[in-house]
């Protein structure tokens, strides 16, 4: 079933719930303030009867009561022992099917009786009167409700029409909001259809600004297809990079070994030269090759093993293995004996190696670290006194396989992929990573961790 669908004849039976409910409602209160204005009308009456019957003469009273009839209705006064003293009536069936009644204290009430023409809806009020002698009697008055069943009739014909053209309106009107509302629904799952087809990425087309939930679905529908969008661009972008950053070695390996292939092995000049260029470039195709393994790790991985780390102490340890393979000066400067942090410690490992290995490639030198611990972040900087970074460039350090200078680059054995990885990582702390440079002056790399 069509979601259209579902929530036309949800909202209908809805609604025609609703309207029997208020249709119950109407028709009880209805009878009640009916039967109640009656009541009231009866209670009227029984009172100007008492106060006729105490200034009428004996004789007088049932011709004054018979005043006081009314179309199928009964007027008679019973004394203590249930018995009739007086008695007028235009209905004799009426009559015989209320029997007389005593009581000390007013009644009034509504009772079915049926008769030769069907049933007949009567009303009564039973009031006590004090009558000649002191002696105490019951005024009781009856009448048939004429009418009451017409109009209950014509009550139930309108609220039955009413529910059923509302309901019959609910069916349209559910129709056309189903429609209204699934229309951007309908667009994005066509969309999705041509994107599924083409294998193009396209985006939802908003004709009307409805500021709604649903144009907030397909405005986020439209964000991540632009991200889509983004994330293949990128993705062709790594491929080519890649393609090309590989290219090179590999072309030299193969003209270093067709050489070989062809003049042997004899010139030992010759064969030590495409020997150690094959080397060479070989170890450069595996340094690019765990790069690229480092790159996809950070992104894939979306978990973090966190864990209380010393700042202070991970970088003494970095910084004594560093010194030691590269025989390079890096001086720690720390405010705090200890600087604690919840981070992930090999891969915060990885980028502040990251970022020294730039320093050591791109400068000669000393090599500053710098550790600090403010009211909300801790903060790592690693600054050289190297080469720099053009201001033209420093949008774009971050984007994979870019390099400022591409030659010198490759002397240093440089891919491009180190600050992207060390942004991933950074990003899966939900932390920064801030640059400032200047040509012949140096860089400036600082980290920002929330404690």
């Amino acid at each position: 079933m069509k979601i259209t669908t579902k929530i036309n004849l949800t909202t209908t039976a809805w609604l025609l719930c609703v309207l029997i409910l208020i249709n119950v409602v109407v028709f009880f209160s209805f009878l009640k303030i009916t039967v109640n204005m009656e009541e009231d009308a009866l209670l009227q009456k029984a009172n100007d009867i008492i106060d006729e019957l105490k200034s009428a003469h004996p004789e007088e009273q049932t011709e004054m009561l018979k005043d006081f009839l009314t179309i199928h209705s009964y007027i008679r006064v019973v004394d203590p022992n249930g018995k009739t003293l007086t008695e007028v009536t235009n209905d004799k069936e009426i009559t015989s099917k209320i029997k007389p009644k005593y009581t000390k204290k007013q009644e009034s009430g509504r009772i079915l009786i049926g008769t030769e023409t069907g049933e007949k809806q009567v009303i009564y009020v039973r009031v006590p009167i004090k009558t000649s002698m002191n002696r105490t009697a019951t005024l009781d008055i009856g009448e048939a409700l004429m009418g009451l069943e017409m109009r209950k009739d014509i009550l139930l014909w309108v609220l039955g029409v009413c529910t059923v053209l509302s309901g019959i309106l609910s069916l349209l009107g559910g129709k056309w909001l189903s429609g209204f509302i699934m229309r951007p629904i309908s667009n994005m799952i066509k969309t999705m259809e041509d994107i599924e087809q083409s294998g193009i990425p396209k985006k939802i087309v908003m004709q009307n600004r409805t500021r709604d939930e649903l144009e907030q679905m397909a405005s986020t529908f439209n964000r991540m297809i632009e991200r889509l969008s983004e994330n293949m661009e990128k993705q062709d972008q790594f491929i080519s990079d890649a393609s090309h950053e590989l290219k090179t070695p590999l072309t030299v390996i193969k003209s270093y070994a067709s050489l070989l292939r062809r003049r042997g092995v004899q010139n030992i000049e010759m064969s030590t030269e495409a020997i150690e260029a094959i080397y060479s470039e070989a170890t450069r195709i595996q340094k690019m090759t765990e790069m690229f393994l480092n790159m996809a790790t950070s992104e894939k991985e979306t978990t973090l093993d966190l864990r209380q780390v010393d700042l202070v102490g991970l970088c003494k340890e970095i910084q004594k293995q560093l010194k030691n393979a590269y025989k390079r000066e890096i001086h720690l400067h720390h405010s705090e004996e200890h600087i604690y942090i919840l981070a992930d410690e090999l891969k915060l490992k990885q980028v502040i190696i990251i970022l020294l290995d730039n320093a050591i490639k791109y400068s000669k030198d000393q090599i500053d670290l710098y550790l600090n611990q403010q009211q909300h972040f801790a903060s790592i900087v690693v600054k050289d006194y190297g080469i720099g970074i053009p201001k033209q460039d420093l949008h774009r350090i971050f984007e994979r396989f870019y390099r400022v200078d591409k030659a010198r680059s490759r002397e240093t054995g440089g891919t491009g992929l180190g600050l992207a990885i060390a942004k991933n990582i950074m990003k899966m702390h939900k932390g920064e990573i801030k640059i400032k440079s200047k040509e012949e002056k140096g860089t400036e790399v600082e980290l920002l961790f929330p404690l």
